[in-house]
């Protein structure tokens, strides 16, 4: 793409269209999210998958990466080439249920996990890693059910998400033996969305899982509780809405440990979890999440980085810490949220940023807090702290998306934004390879992916999970000179927030 200086009446018609967008501009919740400073470019590294979600590598590997099919495909990117034979095919037991024919079907494979000894023949976890699956009942242990409300008796388990525990055949082979499955727990699902979808090991070689709420809208209706919602309860085994913290090796592997085995036999319970009282959840390390489809840990530091997934107003990012209440659904972001409504009213009376007290809101910053409204995307994907050096100038910035701008029909325009985390600002990405810096052809922001470097993947899709629009983009610096024009114009091009006052028309009704 040729790129041209622009003239000075070019500059003053830009700032003649920014000044008018701003007088025009309607804010009904929160600013909107302006362009920040920093250009990359998206650099394809594999095409005409269906809908790519995640990417990890074992502990330590820097050549590896593997990527997370929603349809139950296990993939390999090996020194940024892609191997034509998947580790792992769980076609089969993602579907049913999974309805490869709906582009908003939330479940399949959502999760992956390596162990910290992976690599270590001494180790228990030694060439061992972990799925988050959504599967049918049939043939799977139920080991927390759906939430059982007295009020309502047609609340039904219709599927399980499940932790399970795989091998790899050698750490260093690119085939996962699906004889060696071990299930270490289920969590039965009446509705077929808010399943979370990350599992993950801490710094402190725990294995954390964050769930949903359970499906319904304002956390209420079938195989909800009343009249807190699940989200807001602790006990009578409702892991719905969580942070769970587990040792995940079967306790026989680890037979010195302090930690008490769980319930079903399968893994432990860090002796350290927050929840040990009377019919409380002990395997519970935070509470109050609506959907956290997406978290990560930074891994310069060890913070958990959660996005939470909103309702109908306020996507967040939250910082999760031992016990913390993260306020779903008595809160949606920093306002208050009415759930009989499903309401956060009008602003500022329902803005209650630190107060009810006990509840955590969103990473608030020395000038903003990190959050957004429906004006610039209908439901966050996190993403992850970047450590990498290929780009200096977003180090230490939290690299995280939207699925879409706009619902129905379909889900379209997938945006990508970088936060930082110390002044709570949230900057939208110039992407100077595509028209007005957006992603093309419809495409949605479904996940990320970090390699063993630390440079980062989106993983994004125009097609439902049985088509092949997907593709794996990893982030890369923008050519000089094209990052040097780009640098002097994020002035103007933060002064325009593309077209907000149209899509705030747009999703009036959402």
């Amino acid at each position: 793409m040729n790129w041209k200086r622009p003239t000075w009446p070019v500059w003053i018609a830009f700032f003649a269209v920014a000044l008018a967008a701003s007088a025009a501009r309607a804010l009904p919740y929160l600013p909107a999210i302006e362009h920040g400073d920093i250009a990359v470019r998206l650099q394809p590294v594999a095409t005409g998958l269906a809908a790519p979600l995640y990417g990890i590598n074992p502990p330590g590997d820097t050549s590896r990466l593997f990527v997370l099919e929603q349809n139950g495909l296990m993939l390999v990117l090996e020194n940024g080439i892609l191997s034509p034979t998947p580790a792992l095919d769980l076609q089969s037991r993602v579907s049913p249920p999974l309805n490869p024919a709906n582009a908003n079907d939330e479940r399949g494979l959502l999760g992956l996990a390596f162990h910290p000894g992976f690599f270590n023949p001494v180790s228990p976890g030694y060439r061992t890693l972990y799925t988050y699956t959504s599967e049918p009942l049939e043939g799977n242990p139920l080991t927390f059910p759906v939430p059982d409300e007295p009020t309502q008796d047609d609340s039904v388990n219709n599927y399980v998400n499940v932790v399970s525990e795989y091998k790899m055949t050698t750490p260093t082979s690119n085939v996962v033996d699906p004889n060696s499955r071990r299930v270490v727990f289920t969590i039965g699902k009446d509705q077929g969305n808010h399943n979370g979808g990350t599992v993950a090991f801490g710094p402190d070689g725990y294995l954390y899982l964050a769930t949903g709420d359970g499906g319904g809208s304002n956390d209420r209706g079938r195989a909800h509780l009343e009249p807190l919602g699940n989200a807001q309860v602790i006990t009578g085994g409702n892991v719905l809405g969580k942070m769970l913290r587990i040792d995940p090796l079967h306790p026989s592997l680890t037979p010195t440990s302090i930690d008490t085995p769980s319930g079903n036999g399968e893994y432990r319970i860090p002796y350290d979890n927050p929840f040990q009282g009377q019919d409380q959840v002990p395997e519970i390390y935070a509470y109050g999440l609506r959907n956290p489809y997406r978290f990560a840990f930074d891994r310069a530091n060890g913070e958990l980085i959660l996005a939470d997934v909103g309702q109908r107003n306020i996507e967040e990012i939250n910082r999760i810490v031992s016990g913390g209440n993260y306020g779903w659904a008595i809160k949606e972001g920093t306002f208050l949220f009415d759930r009989p409504t499903g309401s956060i009213g009008d602003p500022p009376g329902n803005n209650s940023p630190g107060d009810p007290p006990g509840l955590i809101d969103p990473i608030s910053g020395t000038i903003a807090t990190l959050q957004y409204d429906h004006g610039d995307g209908i439901s966050i994907t996190g993403g992850f702290v970047y450590r990498g050096t290929a780009i200096p100038e977003l180090f230490g910035k939290y690299l995280f998306g939207d699925l879409a701008l706009r619902s129905l029909p379909p889900r379209v325009d997938g945006r990508l934004f970088y936060a930082d985390l110390d002044t709570g600002e949230i900057k939208e990405f110039l992407l100077p390879q595509f028209t007005d810096d957006q992603l093309p052809n419809g495409l949605t922001v479904h996940g990320f992916g970090e390699d063993g470097n630390g440079e980062l993947y989106a993983m994004v899709t125009n097609t439902p999970s049985n088509g092949n629009g997907g593709i794996v983009y990893k982030f890369v610096p923008v050519p000089e000179p094209a990052a040097l024009i780009f640098a002097l114009t994020a002035v103007v091009m933060s002064a325009l927030t593309r077209r907000r006052s149209d899509r705030r028309a747009q999703l009036a009704g959402y």
